[in-house]
């Protein structure tokens, strides 16, 4: 079993930064890939971001490439996403999720996510 935390939602305006932690508690921390999801009101979960186990390897959706950036730390089992100039459509509910997986691919698709946490809010504000 994976316990997964998400903390550092809020409520920002646009154009603003946050930066949302992930804790990871259970099995190894390293041996899970680590992906971060989101879901608007009204609207299908939706994939942002992954980052393989080992840190050296991330992909994004289109939709926030070359604004937010994921990183893990190994020391802390935590894994972060870091969101920079934020837009209204941004607004959602984030939440992270584990992969077993110590391979370099990295999945979009819920399906290949054993864990998820609770999920943060983060509002864009116009």
């Amino acid at each position: 079993q994976v316990r997964l935390v998400e903390s550092g939602g809020g409520l920002v305006q646009t154009g603003g930064s946050l930066r949302l932690s992930c804790a990871a508690s259970g099995r190894p921390f390293s041996d899970y890939a680590m992906g971060w999801f989101r879901q608007a009101p009204d609207k299908v979960r939706e994939f942002v971001g992954a980052i393989t186990s080992s840190g050296d390897s991330t992909i994004y959706a289109d939709s926030v490439k070359g604004r937010f950036t994921i990183s893990r730390d190994k020391i802390r089992s935590t894994v972060y996403l870091q969101m920079n100039g934020l837009k209204p459509e941004d607004t959602a509910v984030y939440y992270c999720a584990a992969d077993w997986n110590k391979e370099k691919t990295l999945y979009s698709a819920e399906y290949f996510y054993d864990y998820w946490g609770q999920g943060t809010q983060v509002t864009v504000s116009s």
